[in-house]
């Protein structure tokens, strides 16, 4: 329970951030949608509130019949336990499929669904659908994405770069199973 509480503190954060007059990084233009859904585990991400107590996190995103995507993100914490929670990411913008909102299902968000979506902007993607950049536009969120659970030197020194061409400071990345996160 608690770590919804969080995860909707951060997203009302997000949301607020988002509503920033902010240039954003580069993403990717059109993504497909088909193909992005699937789990996805994270390599690494900037630090956050609402998981700071997560070690390994992944997603599941499933394409819906109208357009939008379910959200499934699981986190695992230091001590072992699973922590889940559920969401629904739409398009920013008709018909652009780079730039998502994303709303997890809870209380705080049914109070308050204007203020509780937060940005998802795939910034870069492979062409394999293999690995993905994903940020915020004010660059204070970032995931360094993965179909696999880890990847080799190469792949994620590209990611870094990637990250670094759109102005996000890398240095504070916390890598799965780091648990100092």
């Amino acid at each position: 329970m608690r770590y919804l509480i969080a995860l909707c503190c951060a997203l009302l954060v997000t949301g607020c951030a988002g509503s920033r007059n902010v240039e954003g990084p580069q993403t990717v233009g059109q993504v497909d949608l088909q193909r992005y859904q699937g789990t996805w585990y994270e390599l690494a991400r900037l630090p956050m509130f609402f998981q700071r107590n997560c070690v390994r996190s992944e997603a599941e995103y499933r394409l819906q019949d109208d357009g939008s995507v379910a959200v499934t993100n699981r986190c695992e914490t230091a001590e072992g336990e699973w922590q889940q929670v559920q969401g629904q990411a739409v398009p920013q913008q008709a018909g652009k499929t780079d730039k998502l909102w994303v709303r997890f299902d809870n209380w705080f968000s049914n109070l308050f669904p204007g203020l509780t979506k937060g940005h998802y902007w795939i910034l870069y993607l492979d062409e394999g659908y293999d690995v993905a950049l994903v940020g915020s536009p004010d660059r204070d969120y970032l995931w360094l994405l993965s179909r696999e659970k880890e990847v080799d030197a190469t792949t994620r020194d590209r990611l870094l770069a990637e990250a670094r061409e759109r102005g996000y400071d890398v240095g504070e990345l916390i890598w799965r199973g780091d648990e100092s996160s």
